[in-house]
């Protein structure tokens, strides 16, 4: 019997002491890449049985800076539309007034989970969101590609461009035309913010605004780092990457078509798929250096989940908010689909690491990953990632050079700040 199958018959059985509960109707907005959603919809079938209550599980839009949006304006309006929100590990400060505080339901769950992200889901005193899973940006490789032409793992963004182009010439010369050696996330949205913030962390050009609300990022190591991503388009990655989010890179790194790709863990369960054309050819390292002096870094990830202020039914949400971010659920996502789990002890689970074992290897890049600014930002940080993230885009469609954006960056960064963040 499988992990899931023996909780859902515990769960079934345990339903008979909650029979003359009142049963409720919930929505949830969870699960938009990989296999999230449909971990979410079992989950949830558990809970159901458990409790007799019933959730809707909702569609909501890939890409995070739409969710953002769309969760802006339900709360903003004090909608009871949705009960409870899968929300980004940035979205905390952002979104933290229209959410539940969670305290007086985690029995002290919550003393479990990395201290950090819990502070981070901490809003005024407030728990406002549990953990559900961390991440950081990775680097997936063709490991039997780099076997094949006898070159090692890069250890620097130079590196990694030129090991790219090396096997792309020779693999197109030897008939895979679609092949091209590094996709990842570029088009105008967070995830950028994400890929570029690693860009400039390696080469020590700092991230964007610093903890004390400074802002730093018009800088020569950040010049520098920008400058060379530019390089890649058209070069090693394709004039199409300006429009890819994390689901567009995976369909050409997964199709067989490149050689490095930068995403989330998540892709690593779907890479080792039974229908996966580079099941078994793949490895998975931190993201480069950005030279001998940089440092390999991934930028700080995660999602958690939320209950609206607004609901109806709040006890009910919150308790299926700890069902689906308990020990056993994490466990189980992270075996079937790769999510690093938010409790410290599963970083030594056996089973665990023989499904996932980068999750072992690289908890370094997961401990240490470099934060987006949100914190220091508040309730303005998502201009500040638009601003980011739009310039970032022009540098590397070669509207302009990175000297140039990142001064005009610099001055539209002031003006969203004006007296203070």
């Amino acid at each position: 019997m499988t992990l899931r199958q023996t909780l859902l018959a515990t769960a079934v059985l345990s339903f008979a002491s909650f029979g003359s509960a009142a049963a409720v109707e919930l929505n949830i907005s969870c699960g938009t890449v990989g296999k999230g959603q449909e971990l979410c919809k079992e989950a949830v079938a558990e809970w159901e049985a458990k409790t007799g209550h019933t959730v809707n599980v909702i569609s909501v839009p890939t890409s995070t800076t739409d969710q953002l949006a769309l969760y802006q304006q339900i709360l903003g309006s004090g909608s009871d539309d949705i009960d409870v929100f899968e929300v980004d590990v940035i979205w905390p400060g952002i979104l933290g007034s229209h959410l539940l505080d969670l305290s007086p339901y985690t029995n002290g769950a919550e003393e479990d989970h990395f201290d950090a992200i819990i502070e981070n889901n901490t809003y005024q005193g407030k728990l406002v969101a549990m953990p559900s899973y961390t991440d950081a940006g990775l680097l997936y490789y063709r490991k039997d590609l780099l076997e094949k032409y006898d070159l090692p793992e890069p250890t620097t963004w130079q590196e990694l461009a030129d090991t790219a182009k090396t096997i792309q010439d020779a693999e197109r010369e030897a008939g895979n035309e679609k092949m091209w050696g590094f996709v990842y996330q570029a088009k105008a949205y967070e995830g950028l913010t994400c890929d570029a913030l690693e860009w400039i962390d390696s080469f020590n050009g700092g991230s964007i605004v610093n903890a004390e609300g400074d802002i730093t990022v018009n800088n020569p190591n950040a010049v520098e780092a920008l400058d060379l991503a530019a390089t890649w388009i058209g070069t090693i990655a394709p004039e199409g990457v300006l429009n890819y989010q994390e689901e567009d890179s995976r369909g050409v790194f997964q199709s067989g078509n490149a050689v490095f790709m930068r995403n989330w863990p998540y892709a690593w369960a779907l890479s080792q798929s039974e229908d996966s054309p580079v099941k078994g050819k793949v490895g998975v390292m931190a993201l480069p250096k950005g030279g001998e002096d940089g440092k390999q870094t991934g930028a700080l990830g995660g999602w958690q989940l939320a209950v609206s202020k607004y609901t109806k039914n709040p006890e009910e949400a919150a308790d299926l908010v700890m069902w689906l971010t308990r020990k056993d659920e994490q466990k189980r996502r992270a075996i079937e689909g790769s999510y690093n789990p938010t409790i410290v002890s599963l970083y030594d689970d056996p089973e665990i690491l023989e499904a996932a074992p980068f999750i072992g290897q690289l908890q370094d890049t997961f401990s240490n990953a470099v934060a987006r600014p949100s914190r220091a930002t508040g309730a303005n940080y998502n201009k500040v990632s638009n601003a980011f993230y739009n310039t970032v885009h022009e540098i590397l469609s070669g509207k302009t050079d990175a000297e140039a954006g990142l001064a005009d960056l610099e001055r539209d960064l002031k003006r969203i700040k004006r007296r203070g963040w």
